[in-house]
C-alpha cells in the first residue's frame, strides 16, 4: 500500500482511539436521524461535516461534480426520497461553492465545444447549456454567475422532484459556500 493511503489507515486509529469505546458503541446503536440532506460538489475542499461543524449523524450527503440534481439520475432522486421518506429529513441544502471546477469546465466546454468527453460530457451537458446562457447575458464575472444560477437551478429541480412525488413539509435550500472565506451564504429557499 502506497505510503500517503496508508497515512489514512494511521490517522483513522489515531482517530479510533481519541474517543472511547462507549462512544463508537452509541454511534452504532442509535438510529440515523440526520437534520438534513447536503447534496454538495465533490471538490475536496468541501466537506460539509467541517465547514459546518457538524458530528457524525447530523448530515446525509450526496455528493457529485458541480452538486447537479438531474431528473433523470436515479442515484441522486434515490437518496432525495430516501431521505425524506426513511430518514424523515426536513430540509434538502443543494452546496454549491466558488472557485467550482465543474463550473469552469462548463463555461470553457461553452467557450471552446470538444474539451469534455463522456462520461463527464453527459453529466455536465445541462450545466453547459446554463454556462451558454449565462455567457449570451455577459455578465461582469461569469463563473460565480454560472455557479449561483447552478445552485438555484438544482433546487428547483430537488422541488420539482419533491412535488412529483407529492412529498410535502419538506424545504430546499440553496447555499453557496465561499472556499475564499470559509462562509456559507443562503441563496434560495424553496
Amino acid at each position: 500500500m502506497s505510503p500517503h493511503l496508508l497515512d489514512f489507515f494511521e490517522r483513522n486509529v489515531e482517530w479510533a482511539e481519541e474517543n472511547s469505546l462507549q462512544w463508537h458503541q452509541e454511534q452504532a446503536d442509535r438510529p440515523q436521524r440526520p437534520k438534513i440532506l447536503w447534496i454538495g460538489c465533490s471538490d475536496s475542499r468541501v466537506p460539509e461535516s467541517v465547514i459546518t461543524e457538524s458530528l457524525p449523524g447530523i448530515i446525509f450527503v450526496n455528493r457529485n461534480i458541480a452538486n447537479q440534481v438531474h431528473l433523470d439520475d436515479a442515484n441522486t432522486l434515490s437518496v432525495i426520497q430516501y431521505a425524506v421518506e426513511h430518514l424523515y429529513v426536513k430540509h434538502v441544502v443543494i452546496a454549491g461553492h466558488t472557485y467550482c471546477g465543474g463550473a469552469e469546465a462548463c463555461l470553457d466546454e461553452a467557450l471552446h465545444p470538444g474539451h469534455l468527453e463522456p462520461p463527464i460530457k453527459n453529466w455536465l451537458g445541462p450545466l453547459v447549456k446554463l454556462a451558454e446562457q449565462v455567457l449570451a447575458e455577459k455578465p461582469v464575472d461569469p463563473l460565480n454567475t454560472l455557479i449561483r444560477e447552478n445552485v438555484e437551478k438544482q433546487a428547483e429541480h430537488a422541488q420539482g422532484f419533491l412535488r412529483s412525488k407529492k412529498i410535502t413539509g419538506v424545504k430546499v435550500h440553496g447555499w453557496l459556500f465561499h472556499i475564499e472565506t470559509g462562509l456559507l451564504e443562503d441563496l434560495t429557499a424553496c
